[in-house]
């Protein structure tokens, strides 16, 4: 009998964290894009080097540490825990300008994805990607200290350049440095 309602009890609690979590389309999307005029806490992002003008473009917001740093949106967002994402089209031509805010000042990490085929999750062979602070990116997905940015109380700015994959690692397309 105890065995029972503790299965039944844990059921409740998964159903109840399941249904927590929107679509993945809308994940990360409330509190996110800034507002005209923004007053922060937010990060101005200019995004360079972008390959091409296919799919959406989709920055993100994490926690600076490596435990949270690229975890799934779905568990971010069901512990609790800090996730913001603002998606956008790639520009015709030359860099673009997105704007993210936070929850409160204070250091985040931020990802950009050029998600080519617009799947939501990144490719290897065909997606885009790129880090606050602009790390070199090798095999590995960089740690969180290497990306951890400061979000001022009212609105900072950074360049994020893009890289895509070249044999087995990713760089910036030359050709946009």
């Amino acid at each position: 009998m105890i065995v029972r309602a503790a299965i039944a009890a844990l059921s409740l609690v998964m159903l109840t964290a399941a249904i927590a979590v929107p679509p993945r389309e809308q994940r990360g999307r409330a509190g996110a894009d800034c507002r005209a005029p923004e007053s922060g806490p937010a990060m101005r992002v200019t995004v360079t080097g972008l390959r091409d003008t296919r799919g959406s473009l989709l920055l993100e917001l994490y926690p600076a540490n490596d435990r949270d740093f690229l975890a799934a949106d779905r568990d971010l967002i069901a512990a609790g825990r800090i996730f913001r994402r603002v998606i956008a089209a790639p520009p015709a031509s030359g860099s673009v300008a997105l704007c993210i805010r936070a929850p409160a000042p204070g250091t985040y990490a931020l990802s950009v994805l050029h998600d080519r085929d617009r799947n939501g999750r990144f490719g290897f062979v065909s997606d885009g990607v790129g880090f606050s602070n602009n790390p070199r990116l090798g095999r590995a997905k960089p740690s969180a200290a290497s990306v951890a940015i400061a979000i001022p109380a009212g609105v900072g700015s950074t360049r994020v350049i893009m890289n895509y994959r070249d044999g087995i690692t990713f760089r910036p397309l030359e050709r946009n440095q």
